[in-house]
């Protein structure tokens, strides 16, 4: 065969689409029950059914409302549900830590989480440094009895200390091998923060997440996740660059908690990134 004949029998063949990757979806979900935090309060195992009932498959804690170490593990266990980890106020890093860290282990948790800073602690550079420091002699603790701690930011981060943010001097002075950091988006992106930018400098830093989304008007309300203006696929698509593990949805301040829960559920199912 010539390159004539060749050609033309070339030409006669089926054209082949080039492969295209299939669209991936998220693992399992988790909510954050702060959310749900009253519900909690009255009835902690009911609220449990209802938030399994929806589709969750895994919570994260605030709080523990009284409940020991061993109730807890059996109501998740009565509704398969998981709790990776808890939130804890940044004080109980100070005030008898080793007691927190064991009672994580039985809890059955792999992350306690610093829920946010006291006001009186935050300041400028050098006060955010001796956070940092905080953070890491709690965070080699936690390590050494088989958990792991990370630190969740709100806006304030993001208001500079000096020439610095208060987060990225965080990320600079805390030792990635014993402190992790929980990114909550909305409160990073409404502090000025991008998300992507962090992942990218900061690969592997961020095994959790808070899935919160924020409207496009002035006061930047938070809003059910999918109701807002923070594009969910090509963050998530990213998540093997940050290092996410887990995420929780959340919303502080929901009319309907439930409903809430419901609808950002709905939407992150049926994503595709």
């Amino acid at each position: 065969m010539n390159r004539r004949t060749f050609v033309a029998a070339l030409g006669a063949l089926p054209l082949m689409a080039p492969p295209v990757a299939a669209a991936e979806r998220l693992g399992p979900l988790g909510l954050q029950l702060y959310t749900v935090r009253a519900a909690m309060a009255a009835d902690l195992e009911a609220t449990l059914a209802r938030v399994a009932a929806i589709g969750y498959q895994e919570v994260e804690f605030a709080g523990f409302f009284g409940r020991t170490p061993a109730a807890l593990r059996r109501a998740l266990a009565v509704e398969g549900l998981r709790a990776p980890s808890a939130h804890v106020p940044f004080e109980q890093l100070e005030d008898d830590w080793e007691r927190t860290v064991a009672d994580g282990r039985e809890r059955g948790l792999e992350w306690i989480v610093a829920a946010w800073v006291p006001e009186a602690q935050r300041g400028g550079p050098d006060a955010w440094r001796r956070i940092a420091d905080r953070l890491n002699a709690a965070g080699r603790t936690a390590r050494a009895a088989g958990l792991r701690l990370a630190y969740h930011n709100h806006s304030y981060e993001f208001i500079p200390a000096g020439d610095a943010l208060p987060y990225d001097i965080l990320l600079e002075h805390t030792d990635p091998s014993v402190v992790e950091l929980e990114m909550d988006v909305f409160w990073l992106r409404r502090g000025g923060g991008d998300p992507l930018a962090y992942f990218g400098r900061w690969p592997g830093r961020f095994p959790l997440v808070h899935l919160k989304d924020m409207d496009g008007g002035a006061e930047r309300r938070m809003v059910d996740v999918g109701r807002g203006v923070i594009p969910w696929g090509p963050l998530l698509h990213q998540r093997r660059l940050a290092g996410i593990r887990h995420v929780f949805v959340e919303h502080d301040e929901a009319a309907d908690p439930f409903a809430s829960a419901r609808t950002s559920y709905a939407y992150l199912r049926r994503l595709r990134f």
